[in-house]
């Protein structure tokens, strides 16, 4: 059976167009055999040759011997001229790291011997390579395999986007070679510009060729987006295309299942690639990208450049762009420690001589409607809750309504909390930051500390006493809403019989009552010193509150009756009786 190279691909090169039979035979089999009587046998141990041609040479290439006619090999090859004819007339030859290996340097041999080879994405680049690694330039013949590979490799990478792929991926055993020959930056400047082009968009949609590119390796990857940004790219399409590329590299990996050191160099290479432009990326990426850089422990400086960008940002995003989502059954729902990080951060680089009040508020109501949002998760630890709560300073809140709602939640959520852990996350409350309604919620609130509601309970007594005091008038509603109150922290206290909700009341230490009691003190005093001022004023003829002993809300201070002709007329008396009885200051109070 005769056997010839059959021509498979679209692209065929090779000098001699006559048909040149070639067997391949096993190292044993005798020369002499008649070819047409031979099936091809592949081996580790390969004898191509033209009928009648010596085999004068054997060149080793990983695992596998080939034994070659010197003169075919020689006459296309510098390298292999130098080595076999300038060393020694060697006859057996090792060659070691030739790109692409056997499997290439069998086409090689195939193409020295005038076969027709089939050249296409898959190969092009290793044949280019190794054609490079043997020296077949067009100076020892023309058409030599340098030439044929690069015409070819040119016309693919301009003339077909898959092509262009299938060869970055045939770049990746031979690396360094790609990138000296500039394959890789031929590659990729294709890529750009067809991407770039409008020609190519699909249907208006510019991130049609995302998916395609989020397959490449990240050193392949850097490539093509340094040619986006040279080329002219929108800055917010370069930032979503990277963003693409690490949801797709990223997603199927947990830390058990990654090459740490390549992952570790992919984080580093990305936070060097991001666009300055502004708003290029979005908050939450970044906290993404920020997690893995603190779980992979890249390098310092580029974790302090990415933290700063993040904080640059932190007054202008929304809580869900807080939300970087935690994988594992145990683990809490969403990461608040890359959370408390960045807010620590935020807080260092504040100037200590200057709080931009606007700013400082909206991120610390940014922070507590996080809160809010993490507080229901049952697998959030408590010293995390309690970092995310005392993170940011105490003037950046201008309400604590919101934090007093995120605690409330978390102390829901957290039955089982210990009463010291409960203190620690309440503490923070101040009373005269909540509102009148929260305030109500605090006292009658027994999920919280004991302590802290009898705080309060004290508190508004204490500011009862002294708005009575500023405006010079008993209110009979506070004070009995003042009786309730002190009537209910005589329940807390034990001198009547509690209630079950409050059994939490033997936490309160002996120094705690003696404390209470000191304040109880001081509220009769400002109350009996408040009584003893409403006396005086009512007493004193000067004062505007006085009023005479023969004088009762029901008498008339004038005669006539206003009808709809005699304005004047009730005005001038209604005057003279308001100021013969020391009262017109009520009118321009």
């Amino acid at each position: 059976m005769k056997n010839t190279c059959e021509f498979q691909g679209a692209v065929s090169i090779g000098k001699r167009k006559t048909n040149n039979r070639c067997v391949v035979l096993p190292f044993d089999v005798p020369l002499l055999a008649d070819d047409d009587s031979l099936e091809p046998i592949r081996n580790h141990n390969w004898i191509p040759m033209k009928a009648s041609s010596p085999v004068d040479l054997i060149i080793q290439v990983d695992d596998s011997s080939f034994h070659l006619n010197k003169l075919a090999m020689v006459s296309r090859s510098e390298y292999l001229n130098r080595l076999v004819f300038q060393e020694g007339c060697n006859t057996e030859i090792q060659i070691k790291n030739i790109p692409g290996g056997r499997k290439t340097f069998e086409l090689i041999v195939k193409f020295c011997y005038g076969w027709k080879i089939d050249i296409n994405a898959e190969n092009v680049a290793p044949l280019y390579c190794a054609a490079h690694f043997l020296e077949m330039s067009e100076e020892l013949e023309e058409g030599n395999l340098i030439s044929k590979t690069e015409a070819i490799f040119s016309f693919l990478i301009f003339s077909s986007w898959k092509d262009t792929f299938q060869i970055l991926k045939s770049c990746e055993s031979i690396s360094s070679w790609a990138k000296n020959l500039h394959i890789v930056k031929h590659c990729s400047e294709a890529i750009a510009w067809k991407a770039y082009d409008e020609d190519y968009s699909k249907f208006g949609d510019n991130s049609w060729w995302f998916e395609d590119v989020s397959q490449l390796r990240i050193d392949h990857f850097v490539e093509v987006i340094q040619c986006l940004k040279r080329g002219g790219t929108k800055s917010d399409l370069v930032g979503s295309c990277i963003a693409h590329w690490t949801r797709n590299w990223f997603s199927q990996f947990t830390p058990k299942h990654i090459a740490i050191q390549l992952h570790r160099v992919s984080i580093e290479c990305l936070i060097r690639l991001l666009p300055t432009e502004e708003n290029s990326v979005s908050f939450n990426f970044l906290l993404h990208l920020l997690k893995a850089g603190v779980m992979l422990k890249i390098n310092p400086e580029l974790l302090c450049v990415l933290e700063r960008r993040i904080v640059l940002m932190l007054d202008q995003c929304s809580v869900s762009d807080l939300l970087v989502k935690n994988h594992g059954d145990k683990c809490c729902l969403n990461d608040a420690d890359v959370v408390v990080r960045v807010l620590q951060c935020y807080v260092c680089q504040i100037p200590k001589n200057y709080y931009c009040k606007e700013k400082l508020h909206g991120v610390g109501r940014l922070v507590d409607g996080y809160l809010i949002q993490v507080a229901r998760d049952k697998n959030l630890r408590v010293e995390s809750f309690k970092s995310l709560v005392e993170a940011l300073p105490q003037n950046a809140r201008f309400s604590h309504d919101l934090l007093y709602r995120a605690i409330d939640m978390y102390l829901k959520a957290h039955p089982k909390l210990r009463a010291e852990d409960r203190e620690e996350v309440c503490k923070v409350l101040e009373y005269h930051r909540l509102s009148q309604e929260a305030r109500v919620h605090v006292t009658k609130n027994n999920r919280l500390p004991v302590k802290l509601t009898t705080k309060f309970m004290l508190l508004e007594q204490v500011n009862m006493a002294t708005s009575e005091r500023e405006v010079g008038k008993g209110s009979d509603h506070k004070i009995e809403c003042g009786r309730q109150q002190r009537s209910h922290l005589k329940i807390r206290e034990g001198t009547m019989n509690p209630s079950p909700e409050l059994a939490l009341t033997s936490s309160i230490s002996s120094m705690d009552i003696q404390a209470i009691a000191q304040l109880m003190n001081q509220i009769n005093q400002l109350q009996s010193s408040t009584n003893r001022a409403n006396l005086s004023l009512i007493s004193d003829p000067v004062s505007l509150y006085y009023i005479h002993p023969d004088e009762n809300p029901g008498t008339p201070l004038i005669s006539i009756v206003l009808e709809t002709n005699n304005y004047n007329v009730c005005e001038r008396a209604m005057s003279i009786a308001l100021k013969s009885k020391n009262k017109w200051q009520w009118i321009y109070c």
